[in-house]
């Protein structure tokens, strides 16, 4: 019985190490995650506002995504209009998106939050990003940003 363990175990450890993005094109209608709809969507000026007078919003919006996880599709970036960075990542690491999710519009639902990012996780994320050595190297202050919590993600 311990044996079996032991083996479903390190079965599992492989599976996740080896974890792919979903494939496919991500085109409109496509959704990851819990399902959702667009209605009620916040824009990403809309969300800027409404973080004005709150750190911790639960919310849907609606927005571009600029950069996703060439790895595993496991983050993706958006851009709020004051130049501030959205972090987005899905909730319990329970769903991936395909790499050609970067450049559509989507609607997120989940939680949005406030976040000073330190200087090493954001050269952490522009490793991951495949950045050039020069533009992490130059990465020397931390860096406001909003983090998105997503439970469902929704291509439009």
């Amino acid at each position: 019985m311990r044996n079996i363990c032991l083996l479903m175990a390190c079965l599992f450890a492989g599976m996740l190490l080896y974890a792919q993005p979903p494939a496919g094109e991500a085109k409109k209608g496509d959704s990851y995650g819990e399902k959702i709809t667009a209605r009620g969507a916040l824009s990403l000026n809309e969300l800027a506002l409404k973080l004005d007078k709150k750190d911790t919003l639960s919310t849907k919006i609606k927005g571009t995504i600029l950069a996703v996880c060439p790895k595993k599709g496991c983050w993706m970036t958006m851009e709020l209009p004051d130049r501030t960075r959205v972090l987005v990542k899905f909730k319990d690491y329970g769903f991936f998106v395909p790499t050609a999710i970067a450049g559509k519009t989507v609607v997120l639902n989940g939680v949005a939050r406030q976040k000073l990012v330190s200087v090493n996780e954001l050269k952490h994320y522009a490793e991951d990003a495949k950045k050039p050595q020069a533009e992490i190297d130059a990465i020397t202050q931390p860096e406001k940003q909003v983090r998105f919590v997503a439970e469902g993600v929704l291509v439009i």
